[in-house]
Order: C-alpha cells, then structure tokens, then sequence
C-alpha cells in the first residue's frame, strides 16, 4: 500500500519507506512505568507520513532505514495522520 493511499483510523496497514527525518526522543512515565517515543518521517515514491515510534523502535531504527510496517494502523494527532505499528504489528528493516 503507497503512503498517499493510507487514511486516519485504517488498520492492517502495510507498507514500506524510508525514513527520511527523526525527531529527539521523548520519555514518558505510564502507569509507572518509564517508555519513549519519537516522531519520525515515512516517506516512499507516493508521499510521506509521520511514524510515530514507541520504546526499543527509537533505538532500532535510523535515518535512512528503509522499513516494512506489518499490521500498522494510521491514526490523528492535531489533525495530521499518524502511522504506527501499534500493540499487534510490527516494524522490520529491509534493507
């Protein structure tokens, strides 16, 4: 699936991109436990998107990656579409 075809609240997203920008990290503090995320960009031939990485994924990719996200879902957050790979999907390298 292109980027430019994804839409807010659509799951079992899968598609694949570079990232091409990473935000610093930022940690929060849920239900006493510590995490971190980051805001990164997602970006193939059709458009691009913000991809919003939770905990170990902040330390497991980088720009320039390219990434396959499985089971993604694409959410809003202050009116721009999100995608993250959420509590069931997953994000891998491929290359």
């Amino acid at each position: 699936m292109k980027i430019s075809e994804l839409k807010v609240r659509q799951g079992n997203v899968e598609t694949e991109g570079e990232i091409t920008k990473k935000e610093e990290p930022k940690t929060f503090n849920k239900f006493g436990k510590e995490g971190k995320v980051c805001n990164a960009t997602l970006t193939d031939d059709s458009g691009e998107i913000k991809l919003t990485l939770w905990n170990e994924q902040v330390d497991q990719f980088a720009v320039g990656d390219k990434i396959k996200i499985t089971n993604g879902y694409v959410n809003e957050f202050q009116g721009e579409k999100q995608l993250t790979s959420g509590r069931f999907g997953k994000i891998e390298k491929i290359s």
